[in-house]
């Protein structure tokens, strides 16, 4: 059984890792955090007064309407992150931002 020394290095090592994955992730944004946010809640809101029809329908909107330039980028990360569809978007990759 490992000693107290011991378990507090592994947790330390634990921390180490989950910022250095949290970094990683930020890094690969194709926008930024606090842009990432704002579609969220602005699918928040949609998706309460429409379902979603499995497209990435709203998402455009945002971008289009925020003058983002890079959608093929975003889409194809969104994509790689879980998020196929605007209700996935919301539901899977806002929960990676909360960690």
């Amino acid at each position: 059984m490992p000693d107290k020394t011991e378990k507090e290095s592994r947790r330390q090592i634990h921390r180490e890792l989950q910022e250095k994955t949290k970094i990683e992730f930020e890094k690969s944004l194709p926008i930024s955090k606090e842009l990432f946010q704002t579609l969220f809640d602005f699918l928040d809101e949609k998706l309460e007064e429409n379902d979603c029809d499995d497209s990435f329908k709203l998402t455009k909107q945002f971008l289009e309407t925020n003058h983002i330039m890079n959608n093929e980028e975003i889409e194809s990360w969104l994509q790689e992150n879980g998020g196929f569809c605007d209700c996935e978007v919301l539901y899977n990759l806002e929960e990676k931002f909360e960690k």
